[in-house]
Formats: C-alpha cells, structure tokens, sequence
C-alpha cells in the first residue's frame, strides 16, 4: 500500500512544560520533526513520554511553550487498541477506512500487509494481543492522516509482527509523513531518529532538537 503524498510542513514544539500528576516531566522541551521523518522517543516508564504524545495529539494541555501541530492531522494509537469486542477485524477496519475516505483496495491491502485476511470474520474480542495490535495498527494506516503518534506500538509482537509495523512506517515517511513512536525499546526502524528522554532537560530551558 503506498498513500498518496501528504504535503505537512515540519512539526516544531518550543519550551514545553507538561506535567502528570502535579509533577514536572518535560520543562523547556523543543523538538522539531521534519515531514517523511521517524522519531522514537525513548525512554523508562515515569520519563514523560505517554505524556509528550497526548500533548502533540491535542489531548493534554501543556503548562507551557507551543506545539506547531493541528490535531485534525493526527491518528493517535494509545495502549488502548480502540476495538470493540463484537465486530469483527473486517467490520473494524471498513467503518475507520470509511471514516476517513479510504477505498476498498486499501482496506485490502492493509490486511494483506498485517496478516489479517485470514482473521477478517473473527470478532475483535476473541483475538490474541498481538493480533488486536496488528488491527489496531492497520486501522491507523488506514486513516490517511500525516502524522501518527504510536505509543508502544509493538508492545504485543512478535518479531514478524515487528517487521510489518517498521514495512507501515517506512511506507508512511515515504509518502511525506511523520512517525513518533513511544517506547522503552528499541524498535529497530532503520533510519529513525532516536531521541532519548532520559537525556532530556526536566528542569532547565534548554531543548531537544
């Protein structure tokens, strides 16, 4: 599946202060991101990552500092898969290629690519994690947005599993998009760029870019 070219202009967040609980994660954190660019932000639980992404998608209001990013452009996957346990794969997968204009041949092709023709009448609820995942995931290809934010997407997989999902992201940044991935582990993208949170400032103005 190659998605038509997506014209987005280079996401840049300035001197953004989040906290999560009452407590500072991120002070004085710049980023930018160029289109048809990967960027795994990396890190332990507690270092702000979940955090920074549900910032960039909209969902939580910085303390701080500016994000140059419209929501409207984002398909967001959380650790939450967003399925519901009575459809099935393929029922899932038609109403978000339906949501968001994609055709029949796409849908086809992303089941294809995430192995999950062989699943398409099996309801969401009785699948195994890792193929929740690969729904989930094809439902984010499928979304025709320029920008994904993954969070811990390849939690569930299993090495094959990991390849389809780094086939989706190179496939997206081709096109002009951009990825930021979430995760305690490496991912294995080639050509991603690596942004450590552990390194980056929690207390002073400096940034990461």
């Amino acid at each position: 599946m190659i998605p038509a070219a997506f014209t987005l202009s280079p996401i840049e967040v300035s001197s953004l202060r989040l906290e999560r609980g009452g407590k500072a994660v991120l002070t004085g954190f710049s980023l930018k991101v160029e289109p048809g660019e990967a960027l795994v932000l990396l890190g332990p639980n507690g270092a702000g990552k979940t955090t920074l992404l549900r910032a960039l998608g909209g969902l939580v209001r910085p303390l701080g500092g500016e994000i140059g990013l419209d929501p409207q452009s984002v398909a967001f996957l959380g650790h939450a898969d967003a399925l519901k346990p009575s459809e099935t794969v393929e029922q899932a997968l038609q109403f978000w290629a339906g949501l968001y204009g994609g055709d029949a041949n796409q849908l086809e092709d992303v089941m294809v690519q995430m192995a999950l023709a062989h699943l398409a009448r099996r309801t969401c609820g009785t699948l195994s994690a890792g193929q929740k995942r690969r729904t989930a995931l094809a439902r984010i290809a499928l979304s025709n947005r320029p920008v994904w934010l993954l969070d811990e997407p390849a939690a569930p997989l299993d090495a094959r599993s990991r390849e389809r999902l780094a086939a989706l992201v190179k496939t997206q940044c081709q096109a002009g998009g951009v990825v930021i991935a979430a995760t305690h582990v490496d991912l294995g993208w080639a050509g991603a760029r690596v942004e450590d949170l552990r390194t980056a400032p929690t207390k002073t103005g400096a940034g990461v870019g």
